[in-house]
């Protein structure tokens, strides 16, 4: 089998092996973006997925039996999730970065989902750029070079170059951890050496757990697993909110931890 392919067969049996099944809650706002969370962040948030989850981090994420439950919302989530055009103005570079790294497209929307509700010019506090909120230093590691009149987060703003560095990224993380998809993702979120320094295990950072959670959800919403009846779903414009930071500011950057996606 390709190394490509085994990539990609690997992520879908992570999905069904052990996933973290999280509830989603959220809300559209009047300009029609829709807001995630893992928990009800205030008033608007509502329950648009329900899971039954077991979630320890002393043991990584270990669910021994998936429950997901729609809840009447869910529907109107799936719904939005097609219509988009912020997704469709992007989706062919999905394709491709899917393609060529051998990456489930849904882990790719729901992972942009999480980190910068595709908008292409979204900048974290740490210096995060575009739709994958890439650092800098960790494309120039992917062969983005900034120029003399063009600096690599500039560069990263292009919605094709910034998908095609996190997504190799995100390729070299999942072969980090082998058969650990939700260390791969904490990685992605709070960087490579936190998760080392928690021993090879999801970091103690409400931020990071969460946004384990989130993104494992909806992947699962997007592409669930055979048993649960299949369904190719589109994502659109939506934006993860956390309760502390977004996308991949992790709680320890707010308390000056060292944990950051370019280590």
């Amino acid at each position: 089998m390709k190394p490509a392919r085994m990539l990609s067969a690997l992520a879908a049996a992570l999905l069904l092996a052990a996933p973290a099944w999280a509830d989603v809650w959220g809300y559209v706002d009047d300009k029609g973006v829709a807001h995630f969370a893992a928990e009800k962040v205030d008033e608007r948030y509502e329950l648009f997925f329900r899971g039954g989850e077991s979630f320890d981090t002393t043991d990584g994420v270990q669910t021994p039996r998936a429950v997901a439950v729609p809840t009447r919302s869910s529907s109107k989530l799936l719904a939005y999730f097609d219509i988009s055009p912020s997704y469709k103005q992007v989706k062919h570079h999905l394709r491709e970065a899917s393609r060529e790294q051998g990456i489930d497209m849904e882990l790719l929307q729901a992972l942009i989902a999480t980190e910068s509700g595709f908008d292409p010019t979204a900048v974290s506090p740490k210096g995060a750029v575009g739709l994958m909120q890439v650092m800098p230093a960790t494309a120039e590691r992917y062969g983005v070079r900034a120029d003399t009149k063009t600096p690599v987060a500039t560069k990263l703003a292009d919605p094709r170059t910034n998908i095609r560095a996190g997504t190799h990224y995100l390729r070299d993380l999942i072969r980090r951890f082998p058969g650990r998809l939700e260390l791969a993702l904490a990685a992605y979120n709070a960087g490579e050496g936190a998760v080392q320094r928690a021993g090879n295990r999801i970091p103690n950072f409400p931020e990071t757990q969460n946004y384990v959670k989130t993104v494992m959800q909806l992947y699962a919403m997007l592409k669930p697993p055979a048993a649960l009846g299949g369904r190719n779903g589109v994502p659109g414009r939506i934006r993860m909110e956390l309760p502390v930071g977004r996308g991949n500011m992790p709680v320890a950057a707010a308390r000056g931890e060292p944990a950051t996606v370019s280590e």
